[in-house]
């Protein structure tokens, strides 16, 4: 009996198919935790950033700061795990890496400042993740609003909106700090970005896929001979530490705190979204309202709990998306494998620390292909776009445009109320936001529309003069960027400044 009649067999008796979606592609368990393991320093920095940025906020200890990172690597493991592998309403089943959404950041530090502290923040988190989980069906309904032009849109945002978050990385990723900017740190970025690429070039399947982790591997070793890497902590404090629960105090829940939070929800539901259609298009799998529903459902739910474990809202990572589609592998399963990792580290904060020894220009090396990556795969779903007689062209350039505003200007939305600067100061979500009301404005709502609607349209087809048409025979031709006529002779063609002088 041959394999294919092996697994109809195997099909026939648990009453299930062999899936051919790419993303249930199985590797083996050395590559899926080599890949996974290249997923995990992708999105570290990113990861242990907002439990840095809110336990200083909260006055916390060294110590403290240090269980809650080891907190946020726990739930973000297991997070990632909920949403790659799945249960019964829970889990996109895609390669979605989640960890601590940066959306909220802002918010949590105002909840500490406002006197509430962590124990409110934590409260919070817990309220507005289950209202988010209540509604989560009605963002599942928007699949039919997301058409390429939308969807292109998106990603190409969320690789334009990274960048900045690359180039903080290669100017050494703390801007307090005498070294940040200089020429060593931007060097050390440069030369990882150039591994990246030579690895990309020269190396075989295997050591191409691998080329992210490698480079950050040899960015490390040439850090280290530099004197720029420091693995003096690594030794330092506990080997091994679960997460205690509750571990400062019970959460405390204030309306006002719920409130904030629950905006920051709505951002991150927007995001998500855009992230699981996003990979969806990479990976090449279909995504329905249905699938979207599950993943924002392991999205709420994983975030309801994290605050038990002194963790905080979980999102999936956009960079990670970059990864993706960088390295072609598209196995759910390597990302499983990166949440099994993160488990670790968060069980083993000596781990966790010879990870975060990574110096930040090595990630800030990566991260300029890994998030350039994520805007070319925008543009190519942009490239598949229809924008004859209609108004899709207006719809990419104003979402875009929209969505770099808080990036070109991180304080633009300073004087608006702080529900609104919450939502728009996401490039990602306000690009979302635009090219759906837009798309929903030109493409859905067409009363009012003509044939031609705007100047923007202009150049988006091809047009001949009338004038032109009269200097051709019948029989002329282009071919081979020469224009040749009737006889085969060809034609010689003058620019229009030649024209006009004669």
């Amino acid at each position: 009996m041959n394999l294919k009649k092996k697994q109809s067999t195997v099909a026939t008796k648990t009453g299930r198919k062999p899936s051919n979606r790419p993303e249930d592609q199985r590797l083996s368990i050395g590559s899926s935790f080599a890949y996974g393991f290249q997923h995990v320093l992708t999105m570290y920095g990113g990861i242990i950033a907002p439990p840095l940025i809110i336990g200083a906020a909260a006055g916390m200890s060294s110590q403290d700061i240090g269980l809650l990172i080891a907190a946020c690597l726990f739930v973000g493991g297991l997070a990632t795990i909920l949403q790659t592998v799945g249960i019964p309403f829970f889990g996109s089943k895609l390669p979605l890496v989640q960890g601590v959404s940066f959306a909220g950041v802002s918010t949590m530090v105002a909840i500490v400042h406002g006197g509430g502290g962590i124990q409110s923040v934590f409260g919070s988190v817990i309220a507005a993740s289950l209202i988010g989980l209540a509604i989560t069906p009605l963002f599942a309904k928007i699949i039919r609003f997301f058409p390429p032009v939308v969807t292109g849109t998106v990603i190409t945002t969320i690789g334009l909106t990274l960048m900045p978050v690359a180039a903080n990385w290669a100017m050494g990723g703390n801007s307090k700090a005498p070294n940040y900017g200089s020429v060593a740190n931007i060097g050390l970025a440069a030369a990882t970005m150039g591994i990246v690429l030579l690895l990309s070039k020269l190396g075989n399947a295997a050591v191409s896929r691998l080329s992210i982790l490698l480079a950050m591997v040899i960015g490390t070793a040439i850090a280290f001979v530099t004197g720029m890497a420091d693995f003096s902590k690594v030794g330092q404090g506990e080997i091994v530490a679960f997460p205690t629960p509750f571990a400062f105090g019970p959460p405390t829940f204030e309306i006002a705190a719920v409130i904030s939070m629950l905006i920051v929800i709505l951002v991150t539901l927007t995001e998500t979204s855009a992230d699981i259609i996003a990979v969806g298009e990479i990976v090449g799998t279909k995504v329905d309202s249905k699938r979207i529903g599950d993943g924002l459902r392991a999205d709420m739910l994983s975030s309801a709990i994290s605050p038990l474990f002194n963790s905080f809202t979980q999102s999936a990572f956009a960079q990670n998306v970059g990864l993706v589609a960088i390295t072609g592998i598209k196995s759910r399963f390597v990302v499983s494998a990166g949440g099994v990792i993160l488990v670790v580290l968060g069980l083993l904060p000596v781990l966790g620390r010879v990870v975060a020894a990574v110096p930040t220009p090595v990630l800030g090396g990566a991260g300029v292909v890994l998030f350039g990556t994520v805007a070319a795969s925008g543009i190519r779903t942009l490239s598949k776009v229809e924008y004859r007689n209609n108004m899709n062209l207006i719809i990419v350039a104003a979402s875009i445009g929209f969505g770099m505003i808080p990036i070109a200007a991180p304080s633009f939305y300073d004087q608006f109320p702080s529900w609104f600067g919450t939502i728009f100061h996401s490039g990602i979500s306000s690009a979302a936001v635009m090219a759906i009301l837009l798309n929903l404005l030109f493409n859905h709502l067409k009363a009012g529309n003509s044939e031609n609607q705007s100047v923007f349209v202009a150049g988006t087809g091809r047009v001949v003069r009338e004038e032109d048409l009269r200097c051709l025979a019948d029989g002329d031709r282009y071919e081979g960027g020469r224009l040749i006529d009737c006889d085969g002779k060809e034609v010689p063609v003058q620019s229009a400044s030649n024209t006009t002088e004669h």
